[in-house]
């Protein structure tokens, strides 16, 4: 008996692996969007952007530095990296800058108290700056991805969810969030004194020295950033407004989000790093070690989505959220986001969440009568507020591996910011989200 002739034992198969994590199965195509996880800014790019940019916030962080205002720009500059890159790889790089400003101030079992409190604040606007950050684009998280390629597969005649469109809500959410991030942080490590206490410490000299060790920025870095910023454009301007196009249109919509993608990792395989004769932007070497386990964990979750629709899975486990078709209309975002992040934080990875989580989603909004991204959305976002557990997403775990913050660190301060990021998710819902994806209107 042969799998590829039996469907149902070949979504069984899929399933198998894909719990056991180790998926060996064909996987559908994400039209290259993947590609913008490749490390774009190799060649110590980002090395030096974070330095400068970081440089340029401590110029309005006043002289001797303004710990708050200093946070916030380090903060300011994770999130802002995450936009445009997975807030992992974030993470990972952004750390060691922020660890380095850290290494001015004393260490020991004498360290002040104000200081370590600095240093835990620093941790983790970093470790959570990253999550918060990718939230507002589609390349900054695999959960919007997911969400994005669920969305096509189940309703190909809907308007598809564009970099531009989930911009426009996940902007919005992730600077709310940024700044209910930079206000708790505030709260609970930086008192009064702080600034007195780390004065002695923090100065600018100190930064402009690293950045002075690192050098001119080489051609290829220039290249980079080029090429990114050129990406960044062509996302942006693919479809603007109704009465705006956008030059989309010159391809009667035949081009997207992953054309702009495909064609600018493309040019990285062209234009030449001018460091050795006949060597490229990128090559074949570097491109393997991109996260293709995202593609792995999409292809064998549009699998599992559909063995769990065609098998009537998908009835029988929405039955068991079925209190929520009595939940009035408000309610549903903060109790369906409240689940997801439960889920995500507990049982498994914000990715793993959301693909077993959005299919069912689907199921219950069909039987609940109701626009299907008013359940999507929510569940998706919810994935992501992981911020409790080390072990919860691997930005927990970057921040937890430095060793200036410990669990009830992470409790603490991600209780408080996973109850403001549901709140204000279920405020942008219902007003913002009705608006720029049309939740108030019949599905296709």
């Amino acid at each position: 008996m042969r799998p590829s002739n039996h469907p149902k034992l070949r979504k069984a198969m899929v399933s198998l692996f894909w719990v056991k994590q180790a998926i060996i199965c064909p996987c559908y195509p994400l039209e290259g969007r993947i590609t913008e996880h490749v490390e774009l800014f190799e060649w110590a790019l980002l090395s030096h952007g974070c330095l400068r940019v970081t440089q340029i916030t401590m110029r309005f962080c006043g002289d001797p530095v303004n710990p708050p205002l200093l946070l916030l720009g380090i903060c300011a500059t994770t999130a802002f990296v995450s936009m445009w890159m997975h807030n992992v790889a974030c993470a990972v790089m952004m750390m060691p800058v922020a660890t380095g400003i850290l290494q001015r101030l004393p260490v020991g079992p004498n360290q002040p108290t104000l200081v370590r409190n600095f240093c835990k604040a620093v941790v983790l606007g970093v470790t959570f700056g990253a999550p918060v950050g990718g939230m507002s684009t589609l390349t900054g998280t695999g959960v919007n991805l997911i969400l994005v390629a669920m969305w096509k597969g189940s309703y190909p005649e809907a308007i598809p969810i564009g970099f531009n469109t989930w911009f426009f809500f996940g902007f919005p959410l992730a600077l709310l969030i940024f700044f209910a991030l930079w206000a708790i942080l505030c709260l609970l490590y930086l008192s009064r004194g702080s600034s007195q206490a780390l004065a002695a410490y923090l100065d600018k000299a100190h930064l402009k020295r690293e950045l002075d060790l690192l050098g001119p920025m080489a051609f290829a870095e220039k290249m980079v950033l080029a090429v990114f910023g050129m990406m960044i454009v062509l996302w942006m301007t693919r479809s603007i407004t109704d009465d705006i196009p956008g030059w989309g249109a010159l391809f009667n919509g035949r081009a997207g989000d992953g054309t702009v993608s495909v064609m600018m990792a493309t040019l990285l395989f062209i234009i030449p790093n001018k460091k050795q004769k006949g060597e490229k932007l990128m090559d074949w070497n570097e491109c393997k070690k991109l996260s293709w386990n995202i593609i792995l964990l999409l292809g064998a979750g549009f699998a599992i989505a559909d063995g769990v629709q065609s098998s009537g899975l998908a009835d029988v486990l929405s039955e068991t959220l079925g209190f929520l078709e009595q939940a009035p209309y408000l309610a549903i975002a903060p109790a369906v986001c409240l689940i997801s992040a439960i889920i995500t934080e507990f049982i498994t990875s914000n990715d793993g969440t959301a693909t077993l989580l959005l299919p069912l989603l689907i199921q219950m909004a069909k039987t609940m009568k109701v626009h299907p991204l008013v359940l999507m959305i929510p569940g998706a976002i919810g994935s992501q507020f992981a911020f409790m557990i080390p072990t919860a997403t691997p930005t927990n775990i970057v921040g937890f591996t430095t060793g200036h913050i410990d669990v009830p660190d992470l409790i603490k301060t991600g209780l408080l910011l996973k109850i403001a990021g549901t709140a204000i998710l279920s405020f942008l819902m219902p007003t913002l989200g009705a608006y720029v994806f049309g939740t108030n209107e019949e599905v296709q």
